[in-house]
């Protein structure tokens, strides 16, 4: 309550002031999405977006496909749900933009949620706010929708802060043309193209963690096995090779497919490489590259996975 009063406090004084608003976006770690956040909120430290020191008003910021916001654009314009909230147009800092005003309940009581999608070219930007009851006379309609108008968005996210986030150290980059964060803090991506439509057909690796993996060395054939299988993207994949290996010092599995991938099924070849460490976190590598061009990829991602060092 305490924590509350002083946020109320805040917000008062900087309305009296003048605009309940900091000068320039702020773009939480690892997105390509930022905006003007209201008074009182600060980047969040367990998901990527803004919140209150109290916790009890959130914004989440996250991406889309690129395709996500034309449909829904279309489905607004030509298909309404009905029932459902009803959008608005907006124009951000970004461009046109749709948003939707809802009241729910959860166990704090009544809330307002304001969800948002706005077209990043080459991405949709996503944003949910959520602002209890008790909160609403500061974060009113009118703030939120100026916060949210403030949405604006960068082409890139700095390499260095996007490795930054990840629970591991990268030494080690490949050449690669692209560096792109696919969760923050958690998965990243190296490609040779920055189009999402290309990516099948070129060389490219993503790198992250596991939260789990095999209960006795004895299973880690099987548990590599298993989750090449679920490598999305893949059709006629064939298993050619699955043995263990040291990386660098530690336990590890290579596991080597050929398949087709992509709208024109380009032939692939596929490496997925799993290192163990002491706990349950398995650091979990997966490479492809057209397969007249796999030597000369494989070299390369030999080099970014040899780089790999925990933090």
């Amino acid at each position: 309550m305490k924590q509350t009063a002083r946020i109320f406090a805040v917000a008062f004084l900087a309305a009296a002031a003048g605009p309940a608003f900091a000068a320039d976006p702020v773009y939480p770690p690892g997105t390509r999405v930022g905006m003007v956040p209201l008074v009182g909120l600060a980047p969040a430290k367990t998901f990527t977006g803004f919140e209150t020191e109290d916790h009890s008003v959130k914004v989440l910021i996250t991406e889309l496909p690129a395709a996500s916001f034309g449909e829904v654009e279309t489905a607004f314009k030509t298909n309404p749900v009905p029932g459902a909230p009803r959008p608005e147009a907006i124009e951000t800092a970004a461009g046109k933009a749709y948003y939707t005003t809802e009241v729910a309940k959860d166990p704090s009581g009544l809330v307002r949620r304001y969800s948002m999608i706005l077209s990043g070219g080459a991405f949709s930007g996503f944003v949910a706010a959520q602002i209890p009851e008790n909160a609403a006379k500061i974060y009113t309609d009118e703030a939120v929708r100026q916060m949210l108008a403030s949405a604006t968005v960068r082409k890139q996210v700095p390499i260095e802060e996007q490795l930054g986030l990840l629970p591991f150290k990268m030494t080690e980059l490949g050449s690669f043309k692209s560096v792109r964060t696919l969760a923050p803090g958690a998965a990243i991506l190296l490609s040779d193209t920055e189009e999402d439509s290309a990516i099948d057909a070129s060389a490219f690796m993503v790198i992250g963690t596991i939260a789990s993996a095999p209960a006795t060395p004895d299973d880690r054939g099987r548990f590599a096995q298993q989750v090449a299988a679920t490598i999305p993207g893949l059709r006629d994949a064939k298993l050619t090779m699955s043995e263990p290996l040291r990386i660098d010092g530690s336990p590890g599995y290579e596991t080597r497919l050929d398949a087709v991938s992509g709208k024109e099924n380009a032939p692939v070849r596929v490496v997925q490489w799993l290192r163990f460490g002491s706990g349950n976190s398995v650091l979990r590598i997966i490479a492809s590259a057209p397969r007249d061009s796999w030597s000369d990829a494989f070299t390369r991602f030999r080099a970014v996975r040899d780089g790999i060092q925990p933090r």
